[in-house]
């Protein structure tokens, strides 16, 4: 138990339930500074996601079929050791993503932390989110808008290491025939993504697959 633990193991001793304890745990540390990366969760019509922060904004989004656990590790190895759940630093983030899902925000708002990517990928990924809401583009044209247009398959690759899908939104880039390629959350959560923005006509059931990666 952390020093930080037992002041509040000793301020309530007995008061807390589990959760509460957590939520005045990441609300002390969070107040401490001492949190470095804050996360929560959001239900939503592509199944729960997690929404990851920094100070600097948002650094990770993850849907349900990706290993909390493993995310936690790479947050961990590759941002800091000190992530707590605290739904309130995520609270702006997870209600742009909710207005967004239920159709009523087009462009998000949010501060994004590029910490997670490197190199040609920030290029792609930035390129990517300019993309307008109910538009699509094509990864030679995100290749060339991130200044090497022959590209386009490390442009696929870069997309493929999305690590901010929906805000940074690699569901509108297709293959140039039309294809949809792959997605993160499986073919069917990208379906429901163009859907929602009228890039795609409606049409019957979906099931969530398991991706290979996160965003192809």
């Amino acid at each position: 138990m952390s020093d930080l633990e037992r002041r509040l193991a000793t301020d309530h001793p007995s008061a807390l339930d589990l959760e509460a304890f957590r939520t005045a745990l990441a609300a002390r540390a969070e107040a401490a500074g001492e949190v470095d990366v804050a996360y929560g969760a959001l239900d939503s019509p592509v199944g729960e996601l997690t929404v990851f922060v920094t100070p600097r904004g948002v650094v990770r989004i993850a849907f349900a079929d990706e290993e909390r656990d493993a995310i936690l590790g790479e947050m961990a190895a590759r941002l800091s050791p000190r992530i707590l759940p605290a739904a309130a630093a995520t609270d702006t983030a997870r209600r742009q993503l909710d207005e967004f899902l239920a159709g009523r925000r087009h462009e998000f708002d949010l501060p994004l932390d590029w910490s997670l990517v490197r190199g040609f990928a920030v290029g792609v990924l930035r390129a990517t989110a300019a993309v307008p809401y109910g538009s699509t583009t094509t990864y030679r044209e995100v290749a060339a808008a991130a200044g090497s247009p022959r590209a386009a398959r490390a442009a696929g690759n870069a997309l493929g290491s999305n690590p901010i899908p929906i805000v940074v939104p690699c569901h509108r880039v297709l293959h140039a025939s039309g294809g949809l390629g792959g997605y993160a959350g499986g073919l069917d959560r990208k379906r429901v993504l163009l859907r929602l923005e009228g890039s795609l006509p409606p049409d019957q059931g979906t099931r969530w697959g398991r991706p290979a990666s996160r965003c192809t």
